[in-house]
Parts: C-alpha cells; sequence; structure tokens
C-alpha cells in the first residue's frame, strides 16, 4: 500500500492528468535506462578488452550482475526511508534521477574503477526514484483509481523493456560499448528534464516529506548515510585496484541480502501484533517465490551468453545482436497479460503454478544446450524459454504483492511490499552464484539441476497448499 495523498502534501486539482502523465514519462525513460543498461552489462563485462569490454570470466561476471540486480531491489527500503523522512519525493526523484544519469556516464568510461562507481550510483540512484515514483503515481491517481494507474505503470515499463535492449544494444555490440551505456544515460536525463518541466502540476505534492524527522535526526541520518557511502567508495576502491579480490566481495554482498529479509522478518516480529502461524505461512510462500526469481533473473546472464555464444541469430542476412532477444520477454508480458490477469485462481495455484513454468524453462534450456553442443541451435528455443518467464511473471508478481498486502498487519503494509522485494533479491542472487556451478557442470546439467529444483519446489508448493491456505487471509 502507498501512501494516501495526505502524506504527500494534498490531492491534485485539475493538474493531476498532467501530473499523471509526466510521472509516467519519467518512469518510462528511467525503466529504458534501467532495462537497456541490463541487456548490455553481461555481455560488456564479458568482452575481452580488445573489443573495448572488460575481459571478465562468465562466472564472474553473472555473479556481478546479480548482486548489482538485487542491491537495486534492496535499496529501495532505505530509499524509500529517505524520501519519507528527509528528502521529500520530489528531491528524491531528482537526485535519484541524476545518480543515475551520471552512473550511465560513469559506466560509458569503460574501466574497473568506473565500471563500479557507475554500477553503485545507479543503485543508490533507483533506490531513490523507484518508490518516490510510486508514492507520487499513488496521490495524484486517488484511492479508487489507484490500480488502474499502477496498471498502467506496470505495462509503460514493458514497453521500455522491449526498446531499450533494441537501442542500447544496436548501439553497444555494432559500434561501441559506452555508446550503449551512453544511450541509457541520455534517457534518464530525458526523464529528468520532463520531470523539471511538469513540476508545476503536482502543487504541493511530493515537496516536503510525508513525516519529517526532527532536525537532530536529519544530523544524524546524514552522518551515517555519509558513512556506509564512505565505506562503499573504500571498498570500490580496493576492489579496483586489485587490494580485495571481487568473488570474495561478491560473496559477502550475497550473503548479506540472503540473510538481510529475514533479519528484518524478525525485527518486525518484535514491533507488530501478528500470529506466528500467518507469518510462517507467508515466509515458506515469499522464500519459494525466490526460486522463481532465481531463474528469471538469468536472463540477463546465463541467457544473454548462451544467445550470444551457442544461437544461430542470422535473419535474412542479418546478424542480431544478442541483445535484442531480450525483448522478447516483455513482448509476451504486453501480449498475454490482458488474458492471463483474468485469472481467479487463488495466490498459492498462481505461486505454484509460476514456480512449475520457471522450472521446465530451465528444462528446455537443457535440451538447448545439449543441442548446442553440436553447433549453434535455433532462437527459438530461447523464445519458447522467454514465454515461460513472461507467463509466470505474469502470474507470479501480482500474486507476490497481493499476499504481502493481506497478510501485513495495520500500519505495516509498506514494509511488507518492501520484504517482498527483499525475497525476489534473494532469489537474484542466489542465480547469480549458482551459475558458478558451470566451472564443475556442463551447461546442459546445469540448466536441467536448477530446473528439476525449481519444479520440485512448485510441487511442495501445491501440495501444502491446503495446510499453508489455512493460516493465511487470502
Amino acid at each position: 500500500m502507498h501512501p494516501p495523498p495526505a502524506e504527500l502534501g494534498g490531492a491534485l486539482g485539475p493538474g493531476a492528468r498532467r501530473g499523471f502523465l509526466t510521472l509516467l514519462g519519467v518512469d518510462l525513460w528511467e525503466r529504458f535506462s534501467f532495462y537497456g543498461m541490463s541487456a548490455i552489462l553481461v555481455l560488456y563485462l564479458t568482452a575481452p578488452p580488445a573489443n573495448g569490454g572488460m575481459g571478465m570470466a562468465p562466472r564472474t561476471a553473472t555473479a556481478l550482475f546479480a548482486t548489482y540486480m538485487s542491491l537495486t531491489f534492496m535499496a529501495g527500503l532505505p530509499g524509500g526511508w529517505l524520501a519519507d523522512r528527509v528528502l521529500g519525493a520530489r528531491r528524491a526523484v531528482l537526485l535519484g534521477g541524476a545518480l543515475i544519469a551520471v552512473g550511465h556516464a560513469v559506466l560509458s568510461v569503460g574501466s574497473a574503477p568506473t565500471l563500479y562507481a557507475g554500477l553503485g550510483l545507479i543503485i543508490v540512484g533507483t533506490g531513490l526514484v523507484k518508490p518516490s515514483l510510486a508514492a507520487m503515481v499513488a496521490a495524484v491517481s486517488g484511492g479508487e483509481k489507484r490500480e488502474e494507474a499502477f496498471g498502467r505503470f506496470y505495462m509503460c515499463i514493458q514497453v521500455s523493456a522491449l526498446l531499450a535492449p533494441v537501442v542500447t544494444g544496436l548501439l553497444a555490440e555494432r559500434v561501441a560499448w559506452h555508446l550503449g551505456f551512453a544511450a541509457a544515460a541520455f534517457g534518464m536525463a530525458a526523464g529528468l528534464a520532463q520531470f523539471g518541466v511538469g513540476l508545476r502540476a503536482f502543487e504541493e505534492v511530493g515537496r516536503a516529506p510525508a513525516r519529517p524527522l526532527p532536525r537532530e535526526a536529519v544530523r544524524t541520518a546524514v552522518e551515517r548515510a555519509a558513512m556506509v557511502l564512505a565505506a562503499v567508495a573504500v571498498t570500490v576502491t580496493a576492489v579496483a585496484l586489485g587490494v580485495l579480490p571481487l568473488p570474495a566481495v561478491l560473496a559477502l554482498l550475497g550473503l548479506t541480502t540472503l540473510a538481510m529479509p529475514f533479519l528484518y522478518l524478525r525485527t518486525l516480529r518484535r514491533r507488530m501484533p501478528v500470529d506466528s502461524k500467518p507469518l510462517a505461512a507467508f515466509t515458506a510462500v515469499m522464500g519459494a517465490s525466490a526460486a522463481f526469481w532465481m531463474i528469471f533473473a538469468q536472463s540477463g546472464s546465463a541467457l544473454a551468453l548462451f544467445a550470444e555464444r551457442h544461437t544461430d541469430r542470422t535473419l535474412l542476412g542479418f546478424d542480431i545482436p544478442a541483445s535484442w532477444l531480450q525483448s522478447v520477454h516483455p513482448l509476451f508480458v504486453l501480449l498475454l497479460a490482458p488474458l492471463v490477469t483474468k485469472s481467479r485462481a487463488t495466490v498459492l495455484t498462481k505461486v505454484a503454478g509460476a514456480l512449475g513454468v520457471a522450472g521446465l524453462s530451465f528444462v528446455v534450456m537443457a535440451v538447448a544446450a545439449l543441442r548446442a553442443q553440436a553447433g549453434p541451435v535455433s532462437t527459438a528455443w530461447l523464445v519458447v524459454v522467454y514465454l515461460l518467464y513472461s507467463f509466470g511473471e505474469i502470474v507470479l508478481a501480482p500474486a507476490g504483492l497481493a499476499l504481502a498486502a493481506a497478510v501485513a498487519p495495520t500500519g505495516f503494509t509498506s514494509r511488507f511490499l518492501g520484504l517482498n522485494g527483499m525475497f525476489a533479491a534473494v532469489g537474484v542472487v542466489l542465480g547469480g552464484q549458482l551459475y558458478r556451478l558451470t566451472a564443475v557442470l556442463p551447461l546442459p546439467a546445469y540448466f536441467l539441476l536448477l530446473g528439476t529444483a525449481v519444479l520440485a519446489v512448485g510441487t511442495t508448493v501445491a501440495a501444502t497448499a491446503r495446510r499453508l491456505r489455512s493460516h493465511l487471509p487470502i
């Protein structure tokens, strides 16, 4: 649940439509930059230095990509807190958007120090922008139309995800990598410019923090944030100089990500009046859903590398950039969403079904990888996998949010929605770390192992659905 309009400074008058369209434009450009960069990142990391890449080993590159993705999920919690208590939603969007644009520009320089610095800036910026945009959308749309507004935003995200890999992929793979990152920087800069032009439409919405901290507490928060940023800067510098090994840092960040939702749940239990059985059932379902995101998040890493190295991408004499295949998934989402969202199946049935299709997708990948040992395979294999991904995402994503909102005690809804994202981050980082298994397992065996494991998780959810449902209010 997002803050009601009063918490952001009051509902809008006649300018509500203009405000909504302004926010929609910002989100379109922000997601363009995010998906555009994500489509080329692993390909850039693994490209040889002679071709302008970083020459990183695939297993390290996928772990770095997964860590980056998971941290963008996690950053929404402190980012949302800063927007609510210190900055206000408007300043959070402006500051976060500027950090994202600068981060992409820094990435375009093409060196180890700028790589880590750029990713760090994008993570911090995304953590500020995403929850603040969501809060302002909730304010300008009003309670009755809020669900419809977020539905439109979800579909527009898919438009950005569809177009961004085409633009950045063509520039990065066919011209120069730094141009792909520069295009992502341009996208976020365009979104910021649009936001600045449309600020008048928001009147008082988002101008001030929803629940401002006392002045002394603000000073303490700024000092702590400065300490954290300084520690991050020292770590990034040490990794860039080779003082700290990158795999060890990624492993430590991965373990932190795995522990965070459980530590956060433990903290929440001390503060909220809730029966332990619903909370335990909620934790079990969220833990199971992480298995879906574990597979889903490998689209930009394991599947991107498979597309580049093991598929025949020639069509009518044109060699299709590997990054373009990542546009297939959002295309399917746009086509399937109107049909799938009408399903009246229970939340647990949806979770089990999504896990089933995710597991099946990697079984398909196992067959494709086996056939690829004899030579490049058709891109149709990846198209089938993305079709399964898309179906699973459309089913699981809203089901997880609905479950989190239903289980949350009064006054804790936003924090439970944040937990949903934290468990997704767990799955993302697990997928990146598990790709290291390809050092000892053939690629077909890797895909088959993960696919059957996720199928087993989905089967377990289906088998225990009746017992879990008895403890859940949905």
